[in-house]
């Protein structure tokens, strides 16, 4: 039962990681590209966390910060970006 239960949830994932991408690569402006990048990085996030469950270990929760901390980063530089630019 539990097997089904992760190919539904990979499955789940990777269509989301695919829509990320598209957006990513097809998003008309700069925040569409963001949100599409951190909505990647969040997916990348789950999954890794599922392998995790599945697995039965802990030794990608250091990626998995590192990862959260990059998106929370890149989210703070691009809104500065963009604010900056708005007000000129």
């Amino acid at each position: 039962m539990s097997e089904w239960v992760f190919i539904v949830v990979g499955v789940l994932l990777t269509a989301a990681a695919v829509m990320a991408l598209y957006r990513i690569a097809r998003g008309p402006s700069i925040l569409d590209r963001m949100i599409a990048s951190d909505m990647l990085l969040t997916t990348i996030i789950c999954a890794m966390g599922a392998e995790m469950v599945y697995n039965g270990h802990t030794r990608n929760l250091t990626a998995m910060l590192v990862l959260a901390a990059t998106a929370f980063l890149a989210a703070v530089v691009v809104a500065r970006y963009v604010s900056r630019r708005g007000s000129r």
